[in-house]
């Protein structure tokens, strides 16, 4: 029996017409789109039909989409490029929240606002928190651990209001749901293996008031940001899982939304003392579960062996052996925030695997309680 994937949120399976999209391209051109010969311009001009394609999509202009490697590159080079008091939060995924540390290490003013219960901040305490010389707000669309969503229309506002640089993480929320860029919004990135892209290529939006970093130098590829020869095959995928995307959303949202409520439902009506972490709206595919008393490492070992794959949160920080500093920003305790899962489901989860996951983690917790 095929084994089951609920951990979307860390990578997903490759889209059946992402791949075929990639083997043409392989199979088609190996010019270099900087050269000036006819090789080199069928490959420019397909490169830059992807990212018309891409652009369309958000809504924004292609001179201001960079290509990059992930979502890691873009968020480095919009803080190393970035002057003044920094607004972050202390739920931000391990890039933006290292990268916010490394500023302050050198002696930049960073405020980390916490989220609280609640699993976002709130454009209340971003409003209480500016600073006369604040060069940047950077938060996250979704938080990538319990899918709670930032208001990020509401902090564009107030940006555009302050004249400050707002950068958004979109990176858990492209390929959930449709996302249109509010005027406010200065710079945000993607990353293509969040949304049935290959991985190794991702975007950064930009637009004045900000200035990222070049942190990549020699040749004047993508506007001069960001020097080296595109990865082409990387870009025509992406650009094809961005018109997939548009295809398929917001139907797709819909149908995780309610494959992922139903799941939720159904796990806390068959276990007791499960507990829901992230008070506010979250975006379709995620949820957060404590299991009272149950170390989510066990949880974890048990349903893999079962044949269910989940995670307690991001991938990035898989290594750790401390409880999520996401989780306890939000108040939690420790003893919680270990027995917390976190459950994922792309647009391939189908009803019959979310009745299998149910069936694996009623059987694994209850197992591991009687112990």
């Amino acid at each position: 029996m095929r084994k089951i994937y609920l951990d979307n949120n860390a990578t997903t399976e490759i889209d059946p017409r992402v791949q075929e999209a990639l083997i043409e391209e392989m199979k088609r051109g190996f010019g270099n789109p900087s050269s000036i010969h006819s090789f080199g311009q069928e490959v420019r001009n397909r490169l830059t039909k992807a990212r018309r394609t891409i652009t369309s999509f958000f809504g924004i202009k292609p001179t201001e989409f960079l290509f990059t490697s992930s979502g890691t590159e873009a968020i480095n080079m919009v803080f190393k490029g970035t002057e003044g008091h920094i607004l972050t939060s202390s739920a931000e995924h391990a890039c933006v929240y290292a990268n916010a540390k490394e500023m302050e290490e050198r002696g930049r003013s960073v405020d980390f606002l916490s989220p609280g219960e609640h699993g976002a901040v709130t454009v209340d305490q971003v409003r209480e928190s500016i600073r006369p010389n604040t060069g940047l707000i950077a938060l996250m669309a979704v938080n990538n651990e319990t899918g709670v969503k930032t208001d990020i229309d509401a902090i564009a506002v107030l940006a555009e209001e302050h004249k400050i640089p707002f950068f958004v993480d979109a990176v858990a929320l492209v390929g959930k749901e449709l996302f249109t860029v509010p005027s406010g919004v200065s710079g945000f990135c993607i990353s293509g293996h969040k949304f049935h892209a290959p991985k190794g290529i991702g975007g950064l939006f930009l637009r004045s008031p900000l200035k990222p970093l070049p942190l990549i130098t020699g040749g004047p590829q993508e506007y001069n940001k960001r020097a080296g020869t595109e990865n082409v095959i990387g870009i025509i995928g992406m650009a094809k899982a961005i018109e997939v995307l548009e295809q398929e959303l917001p139907e797709a949202t819909e149908r995780m939304g309610r494959l992922r409520d139903y799941l939720e439902q159904e796990i806390i009506s068959r276990v007791s003392d499960v507990l829901v972490n992230g008070e506010g709206p979250r975006v379709c595919n995620t949820n957060n579960l404590s299991f009272v008393g149950v170390e989510g490492e066990s949880i974890l070992m048990n349903c893999d062996m079962a044949g269910l794959a989940l995670s307690h949160g991001s991938a990035c920080s898989s290594g750790s052996l401390e409880p999520s500093r996401i989780l306890m920003s939000m108040g939690l305790t420790k003893d919680r925030a270990r027995s917390s899962i976190r459950f994922s489901l792309s647009r391939f989860t189908t009803e019959e695997e979310i009745e299998r996951a149910i069936e694996i983690v009623v059987n694994v917790v209850n197992q591991l309680r009687s112990i």
